[in-house]
């Protein structure tokens, strides 16, 4: 039995159905709408989303079996798991507190998330000597799970500014807000992009001359902005700007990725600009912010807090604690200055200073939400920046 298949197969189903869950969240919206299809929206939202998580959770099981040890070794697998505990983590607070509308937020993120995770090798391969050890499914599940729950607080910051902001004039806040929205629809820019070119099996291979003195074969499929640092154009009748990666940048695929981020955010840009051409020049912020009206700010605000006052500890055991564990069992210390132990440092210290304004100097509402998308655009400068550019010892992810 293949299992790598019946993961991939999983895998793409998953994201199908919770696509479909998200616009059953979507139906949910606006104050006009009778309650009675509202609930039955609800229903149906949360039962393609609980669907939608066994199917990955399967999808997981099954490259666990191919890999023979936990999935989380490379960035693919972690953070396709961090895009499944996220779901998790929605799934548990939808039925603490019944705030379905979250879904409206947390299914597009959990998508763009695995999508994103989907641009690194999908290959199983053998766990490399520093990773054979039982840290692994401790620190690396972990910081996971925390991060997922870490990124509820941010969907309900984004959700409390929503209704709460003033958008009646242009200001500071509606500024600051509608470049969030533009970040959420340039990843749904790379989804549109990703799965059209995929589907028309576009390619173009690219040969760099690596610094090690070996040639390496990249092959983008999406059109070259940015073609590899010292490379040539192998494929005919392909486009390419001729505009190379900038040397600095590490990896083989670090042209790949600029280009991929490039490209989806000039595709967020235009579908920006498409959907405030459709709003008639209304701020996406100001027109979503009636149909979020009956949602109660202060469940919001309480989600917000209980999700750091969760994900804090669990990051503080995963992410500085075992893994100082782990890197003196590894590497002979426990700390070392690497690019990701002081981000997962400024991490903590951020969520840290969060709880302290919070608990001491009563930063609730708007201050906090603020905080809140600080913290999650913290975390995924982890994700794609640090893993983008800057090489360490983690490099082997």
């Amino acid at each position: 039995m293949d299992f790598y298949e019946l993961s991939s197969t999983f895998l793409y189903i998953t994201f199908v159905i919770y696509l479909i869950a998200t616009a059953f969240f979507g139906m949910t919206l606006g104050n006009k709408r009778d309650e009675n299809k509202k609930s039955k929206a609800t229903k149906y939202a949360m039962i393609f989303t609980i669907t939608g998580f066994t199917s990955q959770l399967i999808s997981f099981v099954f490259r666990w079996l191919e890999a023979g040890h936990i999935p989380v070794s490379n960035m693919f697998e972690y953070i396709y798991f961090f895009g499944m505990m996220l779901v998790l983590s929605f799934i548990v607070i939808h039925f603490v507190y019944g705030v379905s509308v979250l879904g409206l937020i947390a299914l597009p993120i959990a998508i763009v998330i695995i999508g994103y995770g989907s641009m690194f090798p999908q290959e199983v391969a053998p766990l490399v000597p520093s990773l054979q050890s039982h840290w692994l499914y401790i620190h690396v599940t972990m910081v996971g799970l925390a991060q997922a729950i870490l990124a509820i607080s941010f969907i309900a910051g984004l959700l409390f500014l929503i209704v709460k902001i003033n958008q009646s004039t242009r200001n500071k806040e509606t500024t600051f807000l509608e470049l969030i929205i533009y970040g959420v629809v340039a990843t749904v820019g790379y989804i549109i992009l990703s799965t059209g070119f995929g589907a028309a099996g576009y390619e173009a291979m690219f040969i760099k001359d690596a610094d090690d003195g070996y040639q390496y074969e990249i092959v983008y499929e999406m059109p070259a902005l940015f073609q590899p640092n010292n490379s040539e154009l192998m494929s005919e009748d392909r486009f390419n700007s001729g505009l190379e990666t900038p040397a600095w940048m590490q990896g083989v695929d670090a042209g790949q990725k600029l280009n991929t981020l490039t490209l989806s955010l000039l595709t967020g840009l235009v579908l920006y600009g498409l959907i405030r051409l459709i709003l008639r020049g209304q701020r996406i912020g100001a027109y979503l912010q009636p149909k979020f009206g009956k949602v109660n700010p202060d469940v919001v605000d309480d989600i917000m807090y209980r999700a750091i006052a969760i994900g804090f500890p669990l990051f503080t055991l995963g992410g500085l604690i075992f893994a100082a564990i782990w890197a003196q069992e590894a590497w002979g210390r426990f700390w070392g200055w690497d690019p990701k132990e002081v981000w997962a440092l400024v991490t903590w210290l951020f969520y840290a200073v969060f709880l302290h304004l919070r608990l001491t100097r009563g930063w609730h509402g708007k201050k906090s939400a603020w905080l809140a998308v600080i913290g999650f655009a913290i975390i995924m400068f982890n994700l794609i920046v640090i893993n983008l550019v800057i090489a360490g010892l983690h490099s082997y992810a």
